[in-house]
């Protein structure tokens, strides 16, 4: 990788490695959302084992991971890019509504 600091390493529900950069985990899901502070395991279990998974529609190459009855909200989202290897979480975040395409 481009010398960037990987502060957690999980495999996503199919296997591909997923990364989390402490650029990514400090610059932007803690300063917007700073009450996932202590949810990071609980980012890389929803990607490893999610809940529900979709496909980012305004972003090919991105998958959007939703794991149920974390954080301060009814679901955790994380969003995960493979436009470059490994593949990263580029953002998380608490989402109230059930998934797009969500049938239980």
């Amino acid at each position: 990788m481009d010398g960037a600091e990987v502060i957690a390493v999980t495999r996503d529900h199919q296997g591909a490695y997923v990364v989390v950069l402490a650029r990514i985990w400090h610059g932007k899901i803690l300063v917007d959302h700073r009450e996932l502070a202590w949810l990071l395991p609980e980012m890389l279990r929803a990607v490893a084992a999610p809940d529900h998974v979709d496909a980012d529609p305004k972003h090919p190459g991105r998958r959007r991971y939703f794991a149920r009855d974390i954080g301060p909200s009814s679901w955790l989202r994380v969003v995960v890019s493979y436009e470059q290897t490994p593949a990263r979480i580029i953002t998380a975040y608490p989402h109230r509504k059930d998934p797009p395409s969500w049938s239980a």
